[in-house]
């Protein structure tokens, strides 16, 4: 019995691992766009080492956020805390979606040469871009929050592989978004990244209402 819930844990970890690291991945910020144009003038393996070079940086942004929590546990471990932070975290999670839905793709394109450079070098381009931006943390912080991805009292594996769920997650979202630009790379342009914006802010909008919702009514309990 007891290995059995063992296992159920371990795969709820590897599910809230794996949303986090997409939802993380998803918007189209400067490595998406930068992504999407190497794969487009350089071919796809060079756009998937940018959003490896990205799911790396995400990872030290994860363990920060989460050692971060670890070290609020006796705070957070309240239940009236956690209710008001996963509701915070699905309001933030809103403003994230709207923000989303709202940015202009266009802004975010730059000029790729179509010199096809070492994947090591595109990759490491890919990890410093989204190093550059710290903010991520808010974002890890409001996906954490609202999933109860606070793993103190796990044992070591367990973490370990609650972050390379993330990192998995992640991954997931690179391998799609090349492999779609590469087939339709005839018919791919700045429009097709600001329709894929839009349909993330709308998703991560509805989601965070429904998610708020069902916190707030008392029907989603994730403590």
């Amino acid at each position: 019995m007891n290995d059995l819930l063992s296992q159920v844990v371990l795969l709820e970890i590897i599910v809230k691992g794996v949303i986090i690291g997409i939802v993380a991945s998803a918007p189209m910020g400067p490595v998406g766009v930068l992504c999407i144009q190497r794969t487009l003038n350089k071919g796809r393996a060079y756009g998937l080492v940018t959003g490896v070079g990205a799911a790396l940086s995400d990872i030290l942004y994860a363990l920060l956020t989460g050692y971060g929590l670890s070290r609020l546990y006796d705070l957070i471990s309240n239940p009236v805390t956690i209710y008001w932070m996963q509701l915070i975290g699905a309001v933030i999670m809103f403003i994230f979606g709207w923000h989303t839905f709202r940015t202009n793709p266009v802004q975010n394109t730059r000029n790729v040469s179509h010199n096809k450079s070492s994947l090591l070098r595109n990759g490491v381009t890919g990890f410093f871009i989204t190093l550059a931006n710290p903010m991520i943390i808010l974002l890890f912080l409001a996906l954490f929050t609202p999933l109860n991805f606070v793993m103190t009292e796990m044992p070591m594996y367990s973490q370990g592989l609650g972050y390379l769920s993330i990192f998995g997650g992640a991954m997931l979202w690179w391998l799609f978004i090349t492999f779609v630009v590469n087939k339709l790379r005839t018919r791919f342009d700045v429009r097709g990244i600001w329709i894929i914006n839009r349909i993330i802010g709308v998703a991560v909008m509805v989601g965070s209402l429904v998610g708020a919702v069902l916190i707030a009514t008392g029907t989603l309990s994730l403590h």
